[in-house]
């Protein structure tokens, strides 16, 4: 079973705790909500997952009951101590520390095996994370990850969607990313001011653009000037550094607007530059 609401809240309590706002802390109370998240991120005993954010255990805990190898990574030295207490989570490695800045390849190193990433993020940090997974952790292959809704659509957002931008084109560069399904605020104490979306991503074999013919690096220094400017066309916002000629090289109108693009014609922006 997993935690309950009071349960959670007792918790809380005989550790003279609150949730912490500076660090996201909405703890998820809902065991329909914790059974979807494990079943979606298709977690089985054979799986090797790594769960970020783990606060009071109640997703841990769920993840633990499919006999899966779970890590579990807490920042806040209070909630460790919880994690560590509670004997229903002693089949867990419990690792304190800030996953924006710890090595998660030495995390990850305890096993060759693929990683899937199972979490409810703090708000706070959610696309840094899994941009610097995406793009520093290639043994973690699959992600099933809760955020705030509107940071979840622009993950899995595509060409001529409202949310598209930046952040999709980046998600994209290195896989797929789709909205699993949503979910209220009502499961969770503190209850947040906004919805949360489930975002599944899939990260592909090879980057969509490659590397030996034109580097990230090199794409997303146009995909920021481009975005700076998301209402021109790209003739305009682009001028500085893309010529009519470029932009014929690279199959790409240059009256087309940036949101237009998927990250393949911006990499052939890129690569018409040299």
């Amino acid at each position: 079973m997993s935690l309950t609401r009071a349960e959670s809240i007792a918790l809380l309590e005989q550790a003279g705790l609150k949730p912490k706002r500076k660090l996201g802390q909405n703890f998820v109370v809902d065991a329909n909500t914790l059974a979807r998240i494990v079943r979606l991120g298709r977690v089985t005993s054979e799986s090797h997952v790594i769960e970020i954010g783990a606060g009071l255990g109640a997703l841990t805990q769920e993840l633990l009951s499919t006999q899966a190898s779970v890590t579990a990574v807490e920042i806040d030295p209070d909630l460790v101590q919880i994690l560590r207490n509670r004997p229903e989570l002693s089949e867990a490695h419990i690792v304190e520390g800030d996953a924006l800045h710890m090595d998660l390849n030495e995390v990850v190193s305890l096993s060759r095996s693929p990683w899937v990433l199972v979490a409810n993020l703090p708000y706070n940090v959610a696309t840094p994370l899994v941009l610097r997974v995406l793009e520093d952790v290639p043994q973690i292959q699959r992600m099933l990850v809760m955020v705030q809704a509107e940071v979840g659509e622009r993950m899995a957002a595509g060409p001529g969607d409202d949310a598209y931008g930046a952040v999709s084109l980046r998600v994209g560069y290195h896989g797929t990313a789709s909205v699993a399904g949503r979910v209220p605020p009502t499961v969770f104490v503190p209850r947040p001011k906004v919805d949360s979306v489930l975002v599944s991503i899939e990260r592909s074999p090879e980057p969509a653009v490659d590397p030996g013919l034109v580097s990230e690096d090199e794409i997303f220094a146009l995909v920021r000037q481009a975005f700076g400017q998301r209402r021109k066309m790209l003739r305009r916002s682009l001028a500085a550094v893309v010529s009519p000629e470029a932009f014929e090289a690279a199959g790409v109108l240059p009256t087309a607007r940036p949101e237009e693009l998927d990250v393949r014609d911006f990499g052939r922006l890129a690569l018409s530059l040299k």
